[in-house]
């Protein structure tokens, strides 16, 4: 599997849908996708939210870990963002408007642009905003707005697995759907303990998913992109996870060979 640089950018009003800087920021990430092109990075990521990573307090791992995590029922549900109350149409078209004016930048260039999923899925409203993008379906029909080479996914897996029942179960099949129309750009390799509304987010083998099997799908539909850590484990001594990022490191790197010496 081979890697490539990527980029992140936050742009809050191209979501709030103020005008006219949401235009100016649509066209600093243009310039952005040029600049990277310029420099030979093929690869962009970038997320479209408006309540960035939504985490409740921490929770106990292993080892006297801790672990990043979320429980709906201990979140502040009714608190609304500077967005304010924002429905699925209205999100929805400033997605449409902000992809319009980028895919055709990114397709000239011949950049690929990752959108991040919604971190994690939430019900519809929460504190007065619809996610769009935290569910499959969302995901679904992000892809198919403007279809392109060059419009897919940084595909969390982590995130992914957040908004799923059956973590276990179904994440697999998810892999399978955009990773054989190569919708998959790039890879956050994360496991979790839990399901919809409620998980944390755990070292690589102490999950729910069996991350093997998640590695032979990946190869399976032809994924030879970037498989990154992500939103690692804090223990004593470590608060900025740089052991638990070596760790992750090292656990991916052993699959990926491993699933290579299957043939």
């Amino acid at each position: 599997m081979s890697a490539w640089p990527v980029s992140r950018s936050e742009s809050p009003n191209i979501m709030l849908g103020k005008s006219p800087e949401r235009d100016r920021e649509i066209e600093t990430i243009c310039d952005n996708i040029r600049a990277a092109a310029k420099a030979g990075i093929p690869a962009l990521k970038y997320n479209l939210t408006l309540l960035g990573v939504v985490r409740t307090e921490r929770s106990p791992g292993r080892g006297g870990a801790s672990y990043s995590s979320f429980d709906y029922e201990k979140a502040k549900k009714d608190e609304l963002t500077e967005a304010g109350r924002v429905g699925p149409d209205e999100i929805w078209a400033r997605i449409t408007y902000f992809l319009d004016r980028v895919v055709p930048v990114a397709e000239e260039h011949k950049v690929r642009i990752a959108c991040h999923p919604n971190d994690p899925r939430l019900p519809d409203g929460f504190r007065g905003v619809s996610c769009v993008l935290g569910s499959v379906e969302g995901l679904k029909r992000f892809v198919e707005i403007r279809p392109s080479a060059y419009h897919g996914l940084n595909f969390c897996q982590g995130t992914v697995s957040e908004g799923l029942e059956n973590p276990a179960k179904e994440i697999f099949d998810v892999i399978r759907y955009f990773g054989s129309r190569k919708k998959i750009f790039n890879v956050h390799f994360r496991n979790i303990r839990g399901k919809y509304l409620k998980f944390q987010e755990t070292y690589p083998d102490d999950g729910d998913v069996d991350m093997l099997q998640a590695m032979r799908v990946y190869k399976e539909v032809g994924y030879d992109g970037m498989m990154m850590p992500d939103h690692v484990p804090h223990t004593v001594g470590d608060e900025k996870g740089l052991q638990s990022f070596a760790f992750a490191f090292g656990y991916i790197r052993a699959l990926i060979q491993a699933v290579d010496a299957e043939g």
